[in-house]
C-alpha cells in the first residue's frame, strides 16, 4: 500500500517521470510509426524527394558507404540511421546533463527541441532538419530522465528493478496510444496530421515534467575535482563487464528495431489485414498491439518476479536477460514459420498476434531490465553518461536492422525472420555462457 507522497509504493516523483516519458513516448512513437510508410509511400518517390533540402547529398552520402539503395532500401536505412542516433545522443546528453547544465535542464531543453523537430515534419522540405531536431532533443532528454529514475532512489534499494518496470509501462502506454492516433491520422487522412498531432504530445510532456519539478532530485552537477567524479581501478572490472552486457543487448535491439523498421512493410504487403465486419487493420495499428502486448504481460511478469522474490528464488538481472533473448529468437522463429507454412498467401492474423505476444515477453526481460542493471552497476562518477551509454546497444542495433531490412528484398521471407532468431539467440548465449564472471566483474548478488 502507499504512503502519503508515494506513487504505487515508489516516490512521487516516480509518477512525473512516467507520464512525461509516457507523453513523450507518445510523439515519437506516433512519429516512428508513419516514417517507413511515409518515406516509402510518398517522400521519396521522384517528384517528391528533390524538394528535400539537402537530401541528394545526404542520400550519396548514404550511397557512398552501402552502394546503391532502392527506394525500400534507402527507407530502411534512413530509420537505422535516424533510430540508432536517437539512442547514440543521449551519450553526450547524458554527460551535459552530468557535468554543465543538470539533469533537469537537459531535459527541459531536450523536450522543447523535440517539439520543434515534430512540428517540422509536417514541412517535406525540412524533413532532415526535423529529424536532426530530433535527435538532439532525445539526447538531451532520454538519458538525463530515466537517470532521474535511478536518483529517486538508494542503490540498494530493491524497488529500483520495480521502478524501472513501471517508468517502461509509461513508455508502452504512449507508444501504444501513438499509433491509433497519429498513425491513423497519417495513414488514413494525411501523413502530416500525424506528425502534428505527435507535436502537440511532446508540448504535453513538457508540461507534465515542469509540474513536478520540486518533486524530483535537485539538479547536481558533477565537477571534475569532486571525488565522486573520479573513475578507480575497481571500476574497470565493471566497466569490462557492462560492455559484454551491451553486446548481448545489441544483438537484442537488432531483431527488436526490426518490428518498426522492416516489419510494418512485411505487415503491408504479406499479412492478412482482413477482421471482423469488414474492418480492414491499418499497418499502423500492428505498432499498437505490439505495445498492448507489453502492456497486458508485464503485470504478470511483475507478479512473477515478487513471488519469486517471496521466494529467495527471484532470477539475476543476467538470468532474466538471457531468458528475454531466447524468447525473443523464439517469436522470430515464429514469424519464418508462418511465412514456411503459408503457402505463398497471405499469413493469418493470429500468427501476427501471437508474435507481439512472444515479444512482449522477450521485451520486459530485456529492455527495463538492462536499464536497471546499468543505473545499479554504473560507477557513481558517469552514471548518467552510462544510462546513455546503455542506449548505444540501441544505436548499433538499430542502424544493424537498417543495413539487415536490405536482405528483405533478396532472401526468401522465412529465412529472413530466422536471421534475425540467430542473431538475438546468440545474445541469450553469451550472457548464460558469462552469467558467473559477469556476475563477479559487476560486483552483482549472484542469483
Amino acid at each position: 500500500m502507499s504512503r502519503p507522497g508515494e506513487f504505487l509504493g515508489h516516490p512521487k516523483g516516480l509518477a512525473f517521470i512516467v507520464f512525461t516519458e509516457a507523453w513523450e513516448r507518445f510523439s515519437f512513437y506516433g512519429m516512428q510509426a508513419l516514417l517507413v510508410l511515409y518515406m516509402t509511400g510518398k517522400l521519396l518517390h521522384p517528384g517528391t524527394i528533390e524538394g528535400v533540402v539537402g537530401f541528394a547529398g545526404f542520400r550519396a552520402v548514404l550511397e557512398g558507404l552501402f552502394g546503391h539503395l532502392s527506394i525500400q532500401a534507402l527507407a530502411t536505412q534512413i530509420f537505422g540511421l535516424y533510430g540508432g542516433l536517437i539512442y547514440l545522443s543521449p551519450v553526450l546528453g547524458g554527460l551535459i546533463g552530468d557535468r554543465l547544465m543538470g539533469r533537469g535542464r537537459a531535459v527541459t531543453l531536450g523536450a522543447i527541441i523535440m517539439a520543434v523537430g515534430h512540428f517540422l515534419m509536417g514541412f517535406e522540405a525540412a524533413f532532415l532538419l526535423a529529424l536532426s531536431a530530433l535527435i538532439v532533443g532525445c539526447g538531451l532528454l532520454k538519458g538525463n530522465l530515466v537517470a532521474q529514475v535511478g536518483d529517486l532512489y538508494a542503490n540498494d534499494d530493491t524497488r529500483r528493478d520495480r521502478a524501472f518496470s513501471i517508468y517502461y509501462l509509461g513508455i508502452n502506454v504512449g507508444a501504444f496510444v501513438a499509433p491509433l492516433i497519429c498513425g491513423t491520422l497519417g495513414e488514413l487522412y494525411g501523413w502530416h496530421y500525424g506528425f502534428t498531432a505527435a507535436g502537440f504530445g511532446m508540448v504535453a510532456g513538457l508540461f507534465v515534467y515542469l509540474a513536478g519539478r520540486r518533486h524530483l532530485p535537485a539538479d547536481v552537477i558533477v565537477r571534475g575535482d569532486d571525488e565522486t567524479a573520479r573513475l578507480t581501478r575497481e571500476d574497470g572490472p565493471v566497466l569490462a563487464g557492462l560492455a559484454v552486457v551491451l553486446l548481448s543487448a545489441t544483438l537484442f535491439w537488432t531483431a527488436q528495431s526490426q518490428v518498426w523498421n522492416t516489419y510494418p512493410l512485411w505487415v503491408r504487403d504479406h499479412l492478412d489485414r482482413h477482421f471482423l465486419f469488414g474492418l480492414t487493420i491499418p499497418v499502423t495499428w500492428f505498432q499498437s498491439v505490439d505495445t498492448f502486448a507489453v502492456l497486458a504481460m508485464a503485470p504478470l511478469s511483475l507478479w512473477l518476479w515478487r513471488w519469486q522474490a517471496a521466494r529467495g528464488r527471484e532470477p539475476g538481472d543476467l538470468l532474466k536477460m538471457a531468458t528475454g533473448c531466447a524468447v525473443f529468437a523464439l517469436a522470430c522463429v515464429w514469424l519464418g514459420l508462418a511465412e514456411a507454412t503459408s503457402g505463398g498467401r497471405p499469413v493469418a492474423l493470429a500468427w501476427a498476434f501471437a508474435f507481439h505476444f512472444t515479444c512482449a515477453v522477450g521485451y520486459l526481460y530485456v529492455a527495463p531490465i538492462g536499464l536497471a542493471l546499468f543505473s545499479r552497476a554504473g560507477p557513481p562518477a558517469v552514471n548518467g553518461m552510462m544510462i546513455g551509454i546503455y542506449y548505444l546497444s540501441l544505436f548499433a542495433g538499430s542502424v544493424a536492422s537498417g543495413w539487415l531490412g536490405r536482405f528483405y528484398e533478396t532472401l526468401t521471407r522465412s529465412h529472413f525472420w530466422l536471421l534475425h532468431a540467430a542473431v538475438v539467440g546468440v545474445g541469450a548465449l553469451i550472457l548464460l555462457m558469462l552469467k558467473h564472471p559477469l556476475t563477479r566483474a559487476m560486483r552483482l548478488t549472484p542469483r
